[in-house]
Order: structure tokens, then sequence, then C-alpha cells
């Protein structure tokens, strides 16, 4: 397989995404930690779509 280089998602650093990354996507544990914390803080989601926001665990398992 190809060694791949992405954009780390924090810094933008680039980083090769092979077994010896350990952070991979991430360039560092810093970088890692600090995305974990958005998400924590909810400075980051997940965006909703909206054509199922009305969708509930009932109706998916309705046969």
């Amino acid at each position: 397989m190809a060694n791949v280089i992405v954009k780390c998602p924090t810094c933008e650093k680039t980083v090769a995404w092979i077994p010896s990354s350990k952070s991979r996507p991430f360039c560092s544990d810093r970088c890692r930690l600090l995305d974990l914390g958005q998400w924590a803080d909810g400075n980051r989601t997940i965006p909703a779509d909206t054509e199922y926001a009305d969708v509930t665990a009932r109706d998916l398992n309705k046969n």
C-alpha cells in the first residue's frame, strides 16, 4: 500500500498515514487532544440532516 500524506486537522502540518504515526490523522498527541477538547466543548459538531431530524428509533424498527 502506498503511503498517503494528509494534513493534520488541527494545525494543517503534513502527516504520513503510516502505522508508525500513532496520532494519525493528527501530527501529534497535542493536536489530537486539542481536537478532542473542541468536540467536548461543543465547538465541533456533526451537522444534522433536517430531512430526517424527526425520525425516531421506533420509526426505524417498524416492519
